[in-house]
């Protein structure tokens, strides 16, 4: 299964201080706040819906009933991620709802930045990083908080104490060595019971999800659906079975709401395609059905015609260690007509892409087909895209299906635009680049780079290449995810130099890719070290990816000089001495990327990851930390949504649809807990 969403890098919000700059802003746009609150690590932001009165009445209630139906998940995600996050979530949200205390004192502002911090990553544990986090308050202001609640309030189990739910839970929260990280990708370790996530139950082992879906694959099959994508693998008197997402199975109560409003926005649907999408999710939705989901997942790919668009459901499989189980995201967006004209030209090329690609012939795809693009204007995030989330996206992550039918790529626009607005103003260019000569470069070039990046990355990167005949789509498993997204990296840089970006006009300058190449640089060998605690190593794919191509390339390169660490007043920055041959070494790595990817080669998987995508340097480490904080920039963004209300006429009939943007974070993760949360506290078997 591919991995195809593109986390924000760590330095595309700095280039907003571009010498290009666009169109002269509106005056609403020069009044838009786009910074919203900074807590811990984490910087909150908002993103405007730009041309939302260009779209009519009726696509406008599509969009709001989609919205919807993409916030009516967000329970699910919480317990997908531990089993306890609801409980704390709801105790946390009582007490933060009804505290009588001094909330001026330390203990008090630690609690609601807590609190704060759950929200972000939905549960316990680092969005990013997947480490769990502690409070910064003392379980006995906990317990005390937690005793002045009325009873009623605290989200305890049928006929348990508050006493014996304290017990319980106050162990989960601040033992640091219980449910440590909610992703284990250490190398020789059970990486299933060594995950605090709760995709799978109690005494369920690697070798157990191993043995139990490679019963399912059949080699032969040349369809074969995401066998445990929308399910929960258990342990019943010694027996696996699996708890299934649907309506009468597991997250039936929310995955019914979401149905109602998805068949709420199936009466608005722009055309007969786009309605038959909704129908087949909603089938999937009740039946659990993978086949139903292939069926929707290809329906979806063909509607290329429709102005709004969504993507809603079990879809990434980030969150599992063994890529099979699924995280429930959701988002909803509208074409930006204007954008996607240029961004179709990437599709419309992709081709001639594959052909000239430096990947052996045997590991290239024969026909390219479907391979869609367009830039859009996000209207909700929800689930797994919420509050952080992606740039760009890539599906349907099946191979068969990208191989017959094709793929969407998106690039969201007002996202980006979002984080570059918000980075007015700060000195991150300065401090971590290494001469007035490439500052320049990015300041000219820098955003404009990375958002052809992140277009040749989705739209061509991941919709590259093929897998041999036979190899198992799952067959590198723990370094899957870092595999795919290193591959779909290295398509992106590569052709970003060509000159072929200057014959279709994606850039017009030969000397812009030279942005590109140093930030990835500077990104992958220094300042995504910010992102990391002390004395951990690397965890996350994408940052696993950056830091495999950056020390690759930096090892490779070493007897030319390609790249450099250089010392400078204390300080350590990257100095790139030949552009041209960088790209060589970039091509070099993409073609043995494709054949590991091509032929299931987990060995060399695991020794590429774990030689140059795992581990940090200490001192360096420290260096990098120091610099960041000096800067007072938080190394994560997220966002709030737009607030959306549907005007109705005495008949019901939604007549308008208003948006506004004065909810605070904190007012729409309490109103959300209180309007969008069907779930039960304890959904699974323990």
């Amino acid at each position: 299964m591919k991995r195809n969403i593109l986390i924000m890098t760590t330095t595309l919000m700095f280039f907003s201080c571009a010498k290009k700059q666009p169109a002269r802003p509106t005056a609403q746009e020069e009044q838009f706040d786009y910074n919203v609150e900074q807590f811990a690590d984490l910087e909150i932001l908002r993103y405007q819906v730009t041309d939302w009165d260009s779209l009519s009445l009726q696509q406008k209630s599509l969009v709001y009933c989609l919205n919807e139906a993409a916030l009516y998940g967000r329970d699910i995600l919480f317990d997908q991620n531990n089993r306890y996050n609801l409980a704390i979530r709801r105790t946390l949200e009582a007490i933060y709802a009804n505290y009588k205390g001094d909330t001026a004192s330390t203990e008090y502002q630690a609690f609601v930045t807590y609190l704060k911090r759950v929200w972000f990553s939905s549960g316990i544990h680092h969005h990013y990083g997947a480490e769990k986090f502690l409070p910064e308050f003392t379980p006995e202001f906990f317990a005390d908080a937690v005793k002045s609640l009325d009873s009623a309030l605290v989200p305890r189990r049928e006929n348990q104490s508050v006493d014996a739910f304290l017990a319980e839970i106050t162990p989960v929260m601040f033992q640091p060595e219980l449910y440590a990280k909610k992703i284990s990708q250490d190398s020789g370790v059970d990486v299933i019971a060594g995950s605090a996530n709760n995709y799978y139950g109690e005494g369920v082992t690697q070798k157990d999800v191993e043995l139990f879906y490679g019963a399912m694959k059949n080699p032969a099959d040349s369809t074969p659906v995401p066998f445990g994508l929308n399910s929960r693998l258990i342990k019943e008197d010694g027996k696996l079975a699996e708890e299934v997402y649907k309506i009468g199975g597991l997250y039936s109560q929310a995955i019914e709401k979401i149905v109602y409003w998805l068949e709420e926005a199936g009466k608005y649907a722009e055309n007969a395609r786009q309605k038959k999408v909704i129908e087949l999710l909603v089938d999937f939705y009740r039946t659990g059905d993978l086949k139903t989901y292939d069926e929707y997942a290809i329906a979806w790919v063909k509607d290329t015609e429709s102005v709004v668009d969504f993507v809603n459901g079990f879809t990434e499989s980030y969150g599992d260690a063994l890529g099979l189980k699924a995280s429930w995201e959701a988002s909803v967006n509208f074409k930006d007509l204007q954008a996607t004209a240029k961004t179709k030209i990437i599709g419309e090329n992709a081709r001639w892409f594959e052909d000239h690609s430096p990947v052996a012939p045997q590991f290239k795809k024969e026909s390219v087909k479907g391979v869609s693009a367009k830039t859009i204007t996000a209207t909700i995030l929800g689930g797994d895209c919420y509050p952080a989330t992606p740039i760009g996206i890539n599906l349907p992550n099946s191979n068969w299906i990208r191989k017959e039918y094709g793929s969407k790529s998106v690039t969201i626009n007002n996202i980006t635009e979002a984080y570059g607005k918000a980075a007015a103003g700060n000195e991150f260019l300065d401090e971590f680049v290494c001469s007035p000569a490439e500052k320049e470069i990015m300041e000219n070039f820098g955003l404009q780079t990375d958002n052809l990046h992140t277009s040749l990355h989705e739209c061509l990167g991941h919709a590259s290449g093929q897998l041999l005949p036979g190899v198992d789509p799952d067959a590198l498993k723990v370094y899957g995810s870092t595999i795919e997204e290193a591959r779909a990296d290295l398509f992106g840089l590569y052709y970003i130099a060509d000159p072929k970006m200057l014959e279709i006009a994606l850039l017009d300058n030969p000397e812009a890719y030279k942005a590109e190449y140093y930030k990835y640089m500077m990104n992958g060998l220094i300042t995504q070290l910010s992102r990391i605690e002390p004395g951990k190593q690397i965890e996350e794919a994408h940052m696993r990816n950056r830091s495999l191509i950056a020390h690759w390339v930096l090892e490779h390169g070493q007897a030319d000089k390609v790249v450099e660490l250089v010392k400078k007043d204390g300080k350590t920055y990257v100095v790139i001495n030949d552009y041209e041959k960088m790209r060589t070494l970039i091509g070099n790595l993409l073609a043995e990327i494709q054949r590991i990817k091509s032929e299931g080669d987990f060995k060399a998987a695991r020794e590429l990851v774990e030689q140059y995508g795992v581990k940090v340097n200490p001192d360096l480490h420290k260096e990098v930390s120091e610099r960041y904080d000096k800067l007072g920039i938080a190394p994560y963004k997220g966002f709030v949504n737009p607030v959306y209300e549907a005007v109705r006429d005495r008949q019901g009939s939604i007549i308008d649809v208003k948006i506004s943007y004065k909810e605070g974070y904190a007012e729409q993760m309490m109103r959300y807990s209180k309007d969008y949360s069907p779930l039960p506290t304890y959904n699974s078997l323990f």
